[in-house]
């Protein structure tokens, strides 16, 4: 019988992808582990393998589509001995449909086996009336699926969650439903009546809503921009902010900390760096960055701090073990951010080559999503860019977020006299679910400890 080939979910918060290309065509015969396209995920760019044998019957999705959801339908194989044209035919019918509402059946007898009423009866009773839609093409008082996330977020925004069109399965409503509403400003829910707090018959001010694109577009002159639709990076990115300054109370602590110690460290370190051959003749088995430093000062912090090692969940707070450093790195259309794990553990030459390696793949989008999921905090270095100081966005589920900037020289007073000293800002992001001010304050003063005392980072 006729294999269905569906779209796979690449990471576990994939919920559709961009098919950017077959790698085979109709009629070609594959194998279990031929690679048979590539996806588009939100970050990266992921290859396919066929798990079963046959022949490729049918195409359903082309190359090039985007938005397509997890488990649609893409593609049909013809099992061993079957002809193609056949199974491309009855192949899509092996598909999953939404079941039709059970209580049609029921409906529909009754219609049949109803006697016929005699000519001199009396006008039949009219039928029960059957519940009004409403928008989401449920039925009033039926039941409306939606995830518990999606329901959570709903009931902090007021929205009425049986007023949306639920894009999940079998028609569930899921987080992302309720974004879309909260952004368009619709499916509110209505407000529970209640004593009004002014003069009787006063109506309270409706809560301003956001523009519509229509609306935004009518504020600039006709001609004078382009439109560029949203990738799925970009698209990701918007919602996981949103997401992020919507759910987690963040706070900020700023520090500035003093690195002539370790810039003078990091240049004895690459002056004894040992060279090794590869096709571009000898290099440096290493060259430390300031950033590689930063990331091991971070990893070496929390594991100071280990309270600070933590994630919140609504039933308990996640405790690490280890120090998962997550590096926000700048690419085309966005931001992905790689993580070194058990930085901690490893050292400074590791981390750096490691870094390198990550960074690159991330801006040709090769990184499998495991080398950017999960982690425990995140450091997010303009330094480069000339930047003094800034509060960077925690990124979900971390606690924490470390902000870099510059660094300058700066005149300091040391024991009553002015120096001159090169010092960088700091800024610590946190969840103050999981870590209050001052254990905040503690990680933020280990890492100075760190960053001022740099040797502590080889033993």
């Amino acid at each position: 019988m006729p294999i269905n080939i569906t779209m796979p979910a690449l990471s576990p918060t994939m919920e559709e992808g961009n098919l950017s290309r077959w790698l085979v065509k109709e009629g070609d015969k594959v194998s279990p582990g031929d690679v048979i396209a590539e996806i588009e995920t939100d970050k990266a760019t992921m290859e396919v393998e066929a798990v079963d044998e046959g022949t490729v019957a049918k195409l359903v999705v082309p190359a090039g589509t985007e938005g397509v959801k997890v488990n649609a339908l893409i593609a049909i194989l013809a099992g061993e001995g079957e002809d193609a044209s056949a199974a491309a035919k009855s192949g899509g019918s092996a598909a999953p449909k939404a079941e039709a509402p059970k209580a049609d059946a029921p409906k529909a007898e009754a219609t049949k086996e109803a006697p016929k009423p005699a000519a001199t009866a009396a006008a039949p009773a009219p039928a029960k009336a059957e519940p009004a839609p409403v928008a989401n093409g449920h039925a009033a008082g039926d039941r409306v699926f939606v995830s518990p996330l999606a329901r959570r977020i709903a009931k902090d925004a007021g929205v009425d969650v049986t007023a949306l069109t639920g894009s999940g399965p079998h028609g569930r409503v899921v987080k992302v439903d309720v974004e879309a509403a909260i952004a368009s400003g619709g499916a509110k829910a209505a407000p529970a009546a209640k004593a009004p707090a002014s003069a009787p018959g006063a109506t309270p001010a409706p809560a301003p809503k956001p523009m519509s694109d229509d609306q935004v577009l009518k504020l600039f002159a006709e001609g004078s921009y382009e439109l560029v639709p949203h990738d799925n990076m970009r698209k990701t990115i918007a919602r996981r902010l949103v997401e992020a300054k919507s759910t987690i109370p963040h706070f900020y602590l700023t520090l500035d900390c003093e690195l002539d110690a370790l810039l003078a460290l990091r240049t004895q370190l690459n002056a004894a760096a040992p060279m090794r051959k590869t096709d571009k003749g000898e290099v440096p088995a290493y060259k430390l960055s300031v950033n590689d430093m930063v990331i091991k000062a971070m990893a070496m912090a929390l594991m100071a701090v280990p309270d600070a090692n933590a994630s919140w969940t609504d039933s308990a707070m996640v405790k690490h073990k280890h120090a998962d450093v997550g590096v926000a790195v700048s690419i085309p259309g966005g931001l992905i951010t790689p993580i070194i794990r058990h930085a901690d553990e490893k050292t400074l030459s590791v981390i750096s080559n490691e870094m390198k390696d990550l960074a690159s793949r991330a801006r040709s989008r090769k990184l499998k999503p495991e080398e950017y999921q999960g982690g425990t905090t995140a450091v997010s270095n303009l330094g480069m860019f000339g930047v003094k100081d800034f509060a960077a966005v925690i990124n979900p589920p971390h606690a924490t977020i470390l902000a870099v900037g510059a660094g300058e020289e700066r005149a300091v007073v040391k024991k009553g006299e002015i120096k001159i000293a090169t010092v960088m800002s700091v800024t610590l992001s946190t969840d103050h679910r999981a870590v209050d001010g001052a254990l905040g304050a503690e990680l933020l003063s280990a890492f100075k400890r760190m960053v001022e005392n740099p040797m502590s980072m080889l033993v």
